[in-house]
């Protein structure tokens, strides 16, 4: 790629040297970090695709592509992620926000909620979102991970719910205090014999504490089940994100922890993805 080739050129030699790295979907990346390099939305870029890259450009372009064949995540590359129709500020601090996790979202809006915590809030963006759906409720963020606490502080500011969300550095619930009629969780739940089936994206380019405990994947809900009900109000609901083969394990945890209603929520390709229960009145 060089100043004289067109946007056209530049994306169809960047397309087939991500082909080549493996990276999937290569066509969709080389036009998002094409769009970003120019500084223009990605669907602009068909209207400058028949010009000359300026030269500026074009090096940008290049050592976007250089990392993005070395499987830096676009996100990273980009500083954001959509999610829930809002765009979220990330990094390699942080796990990607994930549209499986819109998931969690949308039962957590089923029902009226006013103080809400969200344990391992990573970017903020379950918490931001659910402030800024509702605009009454205030909300808790912890992380164990000041960088971690640092992103979710900057997009709750971002979406200008600052004002509402309290980020606190804990180890799960440990400085929390209050109860809470809504507590959600999308904890590490990647057992640690199953780091090295990730992709390379996520494996070396995420936090390992967000994806993992380090054991068979399970470590988070133990310490959830022991210690979010004293954390709920009466009638008070959990949802916590889970591993595909996960259901059954969690649904007993909080079962056995007192909690009543346990059940699951399936995405939408049928997978389970949620386990909800809520305190007894």
């Amino acid at each position: 790629m060089n100043g004289r080739a067109t946007a056209a050129q530049a994306m169809a030699a960047a397309s087939a040297r991500l082909r080549a790295a493996g990276v999937p979907d290569p066509a969709r990346d080389a036009r998002m970090l094409l769009a970003h390099a120019a500084r223009i939305e990605a669907s602009r870029v068909t209207l400058i695709a028949p010009e000359e890259l300026d030269p500026a450009i074009a090096e940008r372009f290049e050592q976007l592509i250089a990392l993005r064949a070395i499987r830096v995540p676009v996100s990273h590359l980009l500083g954001e992620r959509d999610f829930y129709g809002r765009r979220f500020k990330v990094s390699r601090d942080v796990l990607d926000p994930r549209p499986e996790t819109e998931i969690l979202i949308e039962a957590a809006l089923a029902e009226p909620f006013s103080r809400v915590l969200d344990l391992g809030t990573g970017s903020g963006c379950i918490l931001v979102t659910l402030l800024a759906e509702r605009a009454e409720a205030r909300g808790t963020g912890v992380d164990l991970s000041s960088a971690a606490c640092l992103q979710a502080s900057a997009n709750a500011v971002l979406h200008r719910v600052e004002a509402r969300a309290e980020i606190l550095q804990s180890d799960w619930l440990d400085q929390v205090s209050g109860r809470f009629d809504l507590i959600v969780s999308n904890p590490p739940y990647i057992a640690c014999d199953e780091m090295d089936g990730l992709s390379a994206e996520v494996r070396e380019h995420e936090p390992e504490m967000a994806l993992t405990d380090g054991g068979d994947g399970l470590g988070a809900y133990r310490r959830i089940a022991a210690d979010a009900p004293g954390h709920m109000t009466g009638g008070g609901r959990l949802l916590v994100e889970i591993g595909p083969t996960q259901a059954a394990v969690v649904t007993d945890l909080l079962d056995a922890a007192g909690l009543e209603r346990v059940q699951v929520i399936q995405d939408l390709d049928g997978r389970d993805r949620v386990v909800a229960a809520r305190r007894p009145r």
